[in-house]
């Protein structure tokens, strides 16, 4: 019987993708002592979930990272693909910033180290099942840092004619900020900006800056923004 919700709503229904079922018992008795949440399923192999997720309808699948047929960040991917699929709460053991920064990218919506509170879980559960993405505060610091540093190494890999802080700026101008914004955010004088750029222009051989934004969106910098600068 499901446990009812003081709201009437129905409970947040979770997968709880681990290989260790003693993990997995604790963390099920965990959640299920709180109203409003209820463990549809568990699997313990990569190659488990999607027939999980078909059967089950979770709201939200806790996936670990390490399990015994691969990385839990394939079974990511692989829901990924799926039309609408449930969010994936990361609870692993690693807080190595390439395991987080991977997750990331990979598409879960929230990563916590394995050792967080009951509430922690309970609360990361709830708000990634209603949309939101939740990091536990030990990565949760690191986060913009990590994903600055991924977009600095693809834009030098992708222009290797550029010097790291030239990418730096043309992935900034990609997103759309004028001079002045790329300056607060570099903390560097708006007249470094423009001679970053000015070589940027040499390098690449564009004449403009919509020429600049245009080579860069094309290599898949930017968001799609246009700058309202030339």
């Amino acid at each position: 019987m499901e446990p009812a919700d003081p709201a009437g709503d129905p409970p947040v229904r979770v997968l709880i993708v681990d290989d260790h079922p003693l993990f997995r018992e604790g963390l099920k008795a965990a959640l299920e002592s709180a109203e409003g949440v209820l463990v549809v399923a568990e699997a313990e192999r990569v190659a488990d979930v999607p027939g999980a997720v078909a059967r089950h309808y979770p709201d939200v699948v806790i996936m670990d990272l390490s399990l015994p047929d691969g990385s839990g960040l394939e079974a990511v991917r692989q829901l990924a693909t799926r039309e609408a699929p449930p969010p994936v709460l990361m609870l692993t053991m690693s807080d190595d910033d390439g395991n987080l920064l991977a997750a990331l990218q990979a598409g879960a919506r929230g990563y916590l180290v394995k050792g967080a509170g009951r509430e922690e879980v309970l609360h990361a559960v709830r708000t990634v099942a209603t949309g939101g993405a939740v990091f536990g505060g030990e990565v949760a610091g690191r986060i913009t840092a990590l994903l600055a540093g991924a977009r600095m190494r693809e834009a030098g890999q992708l222009f290797p004619e550029l010097t790291a802080r030239e990418a730096e700026v043309l992935g900034l101008v990609a997103r759309g900020l004028d001079n002045r914004r790329i300056a607060r955010e570099l903390v560097v004088a708006e007249k470094t900006v423009r001679n970053h750029i000015t070589h940027i222009f040499e390098k690449l051989h564009v004449a403009t800056r919509a020429e600049a934004v245009a080579r860069a969106r094309d290599m898949g910098l930017g968001d799609g923004r246009t700058s309202p600068e030339r």
